[in-house]
């Protein structure tokens, strides 16, 4: 199986990126199961009405049974307290170990691997590049800041951010961030408007936490601003790109899913995969989902042995060289 000409043929159309957890997981960043046990170690309810101490009660109760924390948002409907508590939470964790992982970095004065991979793709005629993440972190804005590439997550520039659309940021080369979740750096004010407050220690007084967490209420929040209008650059992006590349992404995202799957899908746009494991949903609407052109690369039974699964082959091959991970990766296709 020629897997290093269809990597690198893939690669050549310049794809679009899409980060999910399991890029963050492996800079440290917790997962949806590490959040789950925090959550449920550090809400306290003794300050929420008697039907939420109820509602958190079934709600823990369903986590303890077996069942994830995106299922069991879903299966239990918060209210928008407990909701507001639940984002504080999150915001709290996450916040807190972006902010260690930034403090990691200027220590070791280490490159990101993103980053690697964002100024090879520069390197060729292209000014811009997109990259569509469902993580809160700022790990994408770490990685292109390291490389003295200006980036764009719908934002002005500055200590105080306001909402801008892209045509106001020119440079000569710029990544555009589609965070569509939110970020731990977005703020509902007091003023009731949107706002960017980069590396804060704690939530300001009178300011909400916007990232949509898992649940009832995320498809509600998603048809709010700046949500709106970032899902629909997102999917603009996601229907002008020509090949793609994922990063630690799981396919369980209906934001990012309908035209993904449309154009791999419907069109056969090429799509390249690499990450840890490949998730249930990967398998099913990526190698048994139709797609002609795929390339799909999980870790074997170590950390020096990658699967890869090809549309070119009908059965996955076993190879003893890592390319499942992002360093990895770049030795393909460099």
């Amino acid at each position: 199986m020629n897997y290093e000409k269809q990597a690198q043929d893939y690669y050549s159309k310049a794809p679009l990126i899409i980060l999910g957890s399991g890029a963050s997981c492996a800079h440290g960043m917790s997962g949806m199961e590490a959040l789950a046990e925090y959550l449920v170690k550090k809400i306290d309810i003794s300050d929420i009405s008697a039907k939420d101490k109820i509602t958190w009660s079934e709600f823990c109760r369903v986590l303890e049974s077996g069942t994830d924390l995106e299922t069991a948002l879903h299966q239990v409907a918060t209210s928008e307290e407990l909701t507001s508590c639940i984002i504080r939470k999150t915001w709290e964790l996450i916040n807190a170990e972006d902010l260690g992982i930034f403090h990691e970095y200027l220590q070791n004065n280490q490159r990101f691997s993103l980053g690697k991979i964002i100024s090879h793709m520069f390197k060729s005629s292209i000014s811009n590049i997109n990259i569509i993440t469902t993580n809160y972190d700022r790990l994408a804005e770490y990685a292109c800041e390291r490389e003295k590439i200006h980036h764009y997550t719908g934002f002005t520039h500055g200590f105080f951010r306001q909402l801008s659309q892209p045509k106001e940021i020119k440079v000569n080369r710029k990544v555009n961030i589609w965070k569509v979740h939110g970020s731990i750096d977005w703020f509902k004010s007091p003023l009731e408007d949107i706002i960017g407050l980069p590396h804060l220690q704690d939530i300001p007084k009178g300011y909400g936490p916007q990232i949509v967490t898992p649940g009832t209420q995320k498809y509600q929040r998603t048809h709010l601003e700046p949500y709106r209008s970032i899902i629909n650059n997102a999917d603009q992006a996601i229907t002008a790109a020509t090949s793609y590349l994922c990063i630690g992404y799981g396919f369980n995202d209906e934001h990012i899913q309908p035209k993904l799957m449309t154009k791999c899908a419907r069109q056969g746009a090429p799509i390249t995969i690499v990450t840890y494991a490949l998730s249930d949903a990967t398998k099913r609407y990526v190698i048994n989902g139709g797609m002609s052109n795929y390339l799909a690369i999980e870790r074997g039974d170590h950390d020096d042995q990658s699967v890869v699964y090809s549309s070119l082959e009908e059965n996955p091959v076993i190879v003893e060289k890592n390319f499942w991970n992002i360093d990895g990766y770049l030795t393909l296709i460099t």
